[in-house]
């Protein structure tokens, strides 16, 4: 009988164990965005172009459905040539949705000898690799919310992706039954919170920090935004969804009083916090298990300006 209850919860544990993400996932997808082979993915070169593809093919390892048409990649003008955002969705028990984003752009390399490339590491490869941690997270179960997944190209060029899929009238089916969007910004090292802590932007414009920490799993913290005076709020993707007065609020872990690498070449896999990384996609996807259309329906305030 003993080995028999030993041998159930040693079935159960490697179960639950196999449902999360793994280090070696997270470490793979991140890596491989911030290689020197991408180049700093700036908009309008080949890699940028191989990125997009790559996030695609990510898409389908993870069983998305394509958001519209036949691919997930969704094409917008840049300079009068063709650039892709891509877009994935899970369809679950509701067609109310959440949304997870990040861009996938960086600002590309300099001239100068030496190591010239802006690889990107934590801007924002750590975004995509943790919206398609959350995908894989739930790639074989069936959340109460249907979750759409959406890496945004061209922001470092003032948000010219996330504008362009916003405006996309053939994904209003989709933007009539989002909830909430999540966007997430440089989230590759550990907080000043410490470790399983983020901060969201615009805190004080709606409820959904309070909701989500209400629901909170496996110790995740969602903080106020420590730097409320930047406005980062309407400086990220997210504002692109707050114009269509969607819930949309940036995550985000950097220290802005310490980060170095910002927009610089040693933003790179050395500062990158693969353990934290990994504990915050598995503890953002225990969390949303626990949501549904009852007891999560965020809200703004009269604080927020939409335009």
């Amino acid at each position: 009988m003993k080995k028999l209850t030993y041998l159930i919860f040693a079935l159960f544990s490697a179960t639950a164990f196999a449902q999360d993400v793994s280090q070696d996932m997270v470490k793979n997808v991140i890596s491989t965005l911030a290689s020197d082979q991408m180049k700093g993915r700036e908009i309008g070169t080949p890699e940028n172009e191989y990125a997009a593809n790559y996030i695609a093919k990510l898409f389908k390892e993870n069983k998305l459905e394509y958001c519209t048409g036949d691919s997930y990649l969704i094409p917008f003008d840049y300079k009068g040539k063709i650039a892709y955002n891509v877009c994935g969705i899970q369809k679950g028990k509701s067609e109310k949705t959440l949304g997870f984003s990040g861009h996938f752009d960086h600002i590309g390399s300099n001239d100068k000898p030496g190591d010239n490339i802006y690889n990107g590491a934590d801007d924002d490869a750590s975004g995509i690799t943790t919206l398609v941690g959350i995908s894989d997270y739930f790639k074989n179960k069936k959340p109460e919310f249907s979750m759409v997944f959406m890496a945004f190209n061209g922001e470092e060029k003032g948000m010219l992706g996330s504008t362009a899929i916003a405006a996309d009238k053939k994904l209003d089916k989709i933007y009539n039954n989002l909830t909430a969007l999540f966007n997430f910004e440089m989230v590759a090292t550990e907080s000043e919170f410490g470790k399983n802590a983020v901060f969201i932007t615009g805190d004080e414009f709606s409820d959904l920090d309070e909701l989500m920490n209400s629901h909170s799993e496996n110790g995740l913290k969602i903080h106020p935004d420590p730097y409320a005076s930047e406005q980062l709020f309407y400086r990220s993707d997210n504002v692109s969804f707050v114009k269509k007065k969607i819930i949309a609020h940036s995550i985000s872990t950097a220290n802005m009083s310490k980060i170095k690498h910002y927009h610089q070449v040693n933003d790179d896999m050395t500062i990158v916090d693969i353990e934290n990384l990994t504990q915050i996609i598995n503890s953002f996807g225990k969390t949303l298990e626990k949501l549904n259309t009852k007891n999560f329906n965020p809200k703004y305030n009269s604080k927020v300006k939409f335009n």
